[in-house]
């Protein structure tokens, strides 16, 4: 995998919205945000539009918008302004070519899943499953969070994943694996699954996090990963954060007891408890990059 080209001072990032809509204001203020930071901005059109409410512009606009960024060669980075819904739609218009051709720095997570996994996929460059402008940035760009990014933009050989506060990760089966590290937000894997987009998770380490969804419906995901060899063709799993993911029914039967009771035939190392996903503070993983995870250790290592 590629990694994509440091960032330098002055360099020009674009702010895409490849998913739901901002407001004007937002859009703006993150401009200034972005351009406070000591970098030259350029705002992709759909950052200030907004159809039916969900929509930062039609499927087209926003992988106009994904394309004219990746073919700019002043732009040296391109990061998402918000996740939210529908980057799906923007999948059979991107021009991948275009992209493979013109590596560069991608940050996003959440509905970008889909843009993370095939630019790694299709396009064989590392992306950052980092923080975004508006959902991170402007009002809540916390000390650990910053300096998770930077390292991560700015790795060189090999970087050490770190929860904040020195918090340890935890295990759920013991072991070590290394492979090429992919994934990001469940719900968006398994709507991908059976379409030209879906993820490969073969002799890969998949890491997974989730928002907002009920323990009985990620359990409902987490078998569809099952039946379709997602979790065995993995050569090992790392859960991220699974903010406000709740059981309302029993909750002594939480997340981490419903993955357990999945993987209780999963013969591969499976760690959990990694700050990375939908919380405050998160850790900025470098997807693509080659990834080394060693229970024993209780380590989670990239290297290019």
């Amino acid at each position: 995998m590629l990694f994509p080209n440091k960032l330098e001072a002055g360099d020009t990032i674009a702010i895409i919205a490849p998913s739901s809509p901002v407001t004007k204001d937002e859009a703006d203020s993150c401009k200034r945000l972005v351009e406070d930071m000591g970098y030259n901005v350029k705002m992709g059109k759909c950052t200030y539009e907004s159809i039916h409410g969900y929509l930062a512009g039609t499927g087209k606009s926003r992988a106009d918008d994904i394309n004219e960024m990746f073919a700019d060669n002043e732009v040296k980075a391109i990061w998402c302004i918000r996740g939210g819904d529908t980057s799906s739609h923007t999948m059979d218009k991107l021009d991948f070519n275009l992209i493979k051709n013109n590596p560069k720095i991608f940050v996003g997570y959440s509905d970008a899943t889909n843009l993370n996994i095939n630019f790694n996929q299709k396009c064989g460059f590392i992306t950052f499953h980092g923080p975004m402008v508006k959902s991170n940035m402007l009002n809540a760009y916390d000390k650990f969070t910053k300096l998770s990014f930077e390292k991560a933009l700015n790795m060189q050989d090999e970087l050490i994943l770190e929860n904040p506060a020195r918090e340890d990760f935890k295990v759920m089966i013991e072991g070590s694996a290394e492979g090429t590290i992919i994934g990001g937000n469940l719900s968006i894997i398994v709507s991908m699954i059976g379409t030209p987009y879906e993820i490969d998770t073969k002799d890969k380490i998949l890491f997974i996090e989730d928002v907002d969804e009920s323990v009985k419906r990620l359990d409902r995901m987490m078998h569809q990963l099952k039946y379709s060899n997602k979790l065995n063709d993995a050569a090992g799993i790392i859960f991220g954060d699974f903010s406000d993911c709740i059981n309302e029914k029993d909750e002594d039967y939480t997340v981490v007891e419903m993955l357990k009771d999945v993987l209780t035939d999963y013969k591969k190392p499976v760690m959990y408890n990694i700050k990375s996903g939908h919380c405050f503070p998160m850790s900025t993983i470098p997807l693509g990059a080659n990834c080394n995870i060693d229970t024993k250790l209780k380590m989670i290592k990239f290297s290019i």
